[in-house]
């Protein structure tokens, strides 16, 4: 039996739901002896709502939420959701021998703050955010940015570069203070965390 990722994610999805969570990604790695799989997990949109919500009413004094961060970029995340999630989630890869062969580490986390930018919809629930992004291939003569994520339409990210210094190509290559990448040419994209 080979492994299948698109079933332990489906699996992963459908057990993080029964959680009130969501999975924002999954990773399977290693080879025969020493495999990992991660899932990273976050509140479902519900829940992030209610922790907004929460934040903006009692942001001085609740020592729960970190200051400075924008309720969006909080997954919500605590370490009881990620061990009741394992268990759960453990236990039906193992039933359903989702992963052939002998061991495996499962490891559950929140994406972090410098979490990866995954579809449009990170693209439209992040906007206003800073990030860094690696493209397939140049654009106007560079492949690394990293500035204000301005606008999301049309599977074009726009990204304001004057909102952070400049480094290496970036700096020389150009005059403008805006970039615009298409979705399709973004090969690596993740927060930059304001703290």
């Amino acid at each position: 039996m080979a492994l299948n990722l698109d079933t332990i994610r489906t699996t992963a999805e459908r057990v993080a739901a029964s959680h009130h969570l969501e999975v924002v990604d999954l990773e399977f790695q290693g080879g025969a002896k020493f495999r990992t799989l991660r899932v990273f997990i976050e509140k479902d949109a519900e829940e992030r709502a209610k922790l907004a919500a929460k934040a903006s009413e009692n942001a001085e004094g609740d020592e729960t939420l970190p200051r400075g961060v924008p309720a969006e970029m909080l997954s919500g995340v605590t370490h009881e959701d990620c061990a009741a999630f394992a268990q759960d989630f453990g236990t039906v890869v193992d039933v359903e021998d989702l992963i052939p062969g002998a061991e495996y580490t499962l490891e559950v986390s929140s994406p972090g703050l410098e979490r990866k930018l995954r579809g449009p919809e990170d693209y439209v629930r992040f906007r206003g955010s800073l990030v860094k992004v690696q493209t397939f291939t140049p654009v106007s003569d560079n492949r690394h940015w990293q500035g204000r994520l301005t606008g999301f339409a049309g599977d074009v990210l726009t990204l304001d570069l004057s909102a952070v210094k400049q480094k290496g190509k970036a700096k020389k290559a150009v005059t403008a203070t805006v970039v615009e990448i298409p979705l399709a040419n973004v090969e690596k994209a993740q927060l930059v965390a304001e703290i």
